[in-house]
């Protein structure tokens, strides 16, 4: 599996990411291990229409900030996100990146690490735009085949014993967008598996082996042999997930308003982007309260602008 990992594993050379990397160099220098891309930008290969998902990993968060502060929340409610601006020629790219050290991205994307924050993102196909080393490049390689195993080790505990690995993955990010705050519609979960099936599926392949209880068969259909308990715990677990994520969700957003440069901007965008659903705003040259935004976040969340 760590070889099909490392096949699919895109080397993004392109001027837009060149740019995104080089102001990152400046902001991190030495400190810099990693930058991985991932998400629909990665996927359509459009890398100006919408905001490209980031990962940063740096070697330590003390090494990472001149801002003490910066440093301590990150470490104490991991990651911390940015906004990032770069010109590509005569064009503007945009990113948000998150903070991470390697170590915590490795174990995050381990079984050590309970919620699906991390092992449910890099589980799916990544692309790299730095990488300092080779060391470094296997150990994300490792990283990305480690989350498939935790994700589908949690996930197919959830499912009748006989399933296809369309039903094993449209459950897996319909479970995972469940446990986060997420603006998208309720399909969009399960169109992540469509954008990519031949790679899941060979994915699912490739990682039975791995796997803590056995998986026969192959695409064609599988079955699995867990015990009724184990399958308890599993759906107990994942119950669990949805209420921390949103807990945690809801604190990296207030965490975002003292780190993320425009962040309530994005954040809006983002949810009337995937929605279709407004915000209430103040009139030009009026500013905005902090009971305001509560009030019209309250709003957007009832009528079902993020769940």
């Amino acid at each position: 599996m760590l070889s099909f990992i490392r096949e699919q594993t895109t080397i993004v050379a392109d001027p837009a990411t060149e740019a995104l990397a080089e102001k990152l160099h400046q902001r991190f220098g030495n400190s810099l291990q990693a930058v991985l891309f991932y998400g629909s930008c990665l996927r359509s290969g459009d890398y100006h229409s919408g905001i490209l998902d980031l990962y940063v990993l740096v070697d330590s968060y003390q090494n990472a900030y001149a801002k003490k502060y910066l440093a301590r929340l990150n470490k104490l409610l991991p990651p911390n996100v940015f906004y990032l601006e770069a010109s590509a020629g005569e064009k503007l790219i945009r990113a948000k990146y998150a903070v991470l050290t390697l170590n915590d991205f490795l174990r995050g994307t381990s079984p050590r690490w309970f919620h699906s924050y991390l092992w449910c993102r890099f589980a799916q196909p990544l692309g790299l735009i730095f990488c300092r080393s080779e060391q470094i490049f296997q150990l994300i390689n490792k990283a990305g085949a480690q989350s498939a195993v935790t994700f589908l080790s949690r996930v197919i505990p959830t499912l009748a014993a006989d399933f296809t690995a369309t039903e094993l993955w449209h459950q897996a990010f319909t479970l995972s967008y469940s446990a986060e705050l997420r603006p998208e519609r309720p399909g969009y979960a399960v169109n992540l598996y469509t954008s990519n099936a031949d790679y899941y599926a060979r994915l699912t392949f490739l990682a039975r082996p791995a796997l803590s209880f056995r998986v026969s068969g192959d695409n064609d259909g599988y079955h699995s042999l867990i015990s009724e308990f184990s399958r308890k715990n599993c759906r107990r677990a994942w119950k669990l997930r949805k209420v921390q994520g949103k807990i945690l969700s809801v604190l990296r957003l207030f965490k975002a308003l003292f780190t993320f440069h425009g962040g309530i901007s994005y954040i809006r965008w983002k949810i009337e982007r995937h929605s279709g659903i407004t915000f209430q705003k103040p009139a030009a040259g009026e500013p905005e309260t902090f009971f305001q935004l509560c009030k019209s976040f309250l709003r957007v969340y009832r009528q079902g602008g993020f769940r």
